[in-house]
């Protein structure tokens, strides 16, 4: 089997909390696996999953102690620009944290970042190069 990225498990501080960010601020929907110790967010065969950040530094045996950026960012990618700046705002409003308001890019899309209530650097992406099949997959070749 060749590797792929399969799960993204993101540590939580209050996992109540985050799940309710992610369900109200992005309208992701838990799966029936999830419970009160792990959520997890089917998209399209890869998983977000979140989990109390002390379970899981404590399952990597490193240290839960964060700071600053950590070199990591999500993305949410649409098919449409004026989607970036209707997202973030519903984001921002639901308690998401404005880090850098829509804009255009030098690459010729348009973002915005936001952080969810830990912190967790997300960006929100249109490029007019990007293409979606019907289940609403990005296309990159």
């Amino acid at each position: 089997m060749k590797p792929r990225l399969n799960i993204v498990t993101i540590g939580v501080k209050n996992l109540k909390v985050s799940r309710d960010f992610y369900k109200n601020a992005l309208g992701w929907k838990p799966t029936k696996d999830s419970d009160e110790n792990i959520v997890f967010f089917n998209h399209g065969g890869i998983i977000l999953g979140l989990y109390p950040i002390d379970k899981l530094a404590e399952d990597a045996e490193i240290s839960p102690a964060r700071s600053g950026f950590s070199g990591v960012t999500c993305a949410i990618n649409l098919d449409a620009k004026e989607a970036v700046k209707e997202l973030y705002n519903t984001v921002i409003k639901n308690g998401g944290k404005p880090l850098v308001e829509p804009r255009d890019t030098f690459w010729g899309g348009y973002d915005a970042y936001f952080a969810d209530p830990d912190g967790n650097t997300w960006e929100i992406a249109w490029a007019p190069f990007w293409n979606f099949d019907e289940q609403g997959s990005l296309i990159m070749e």
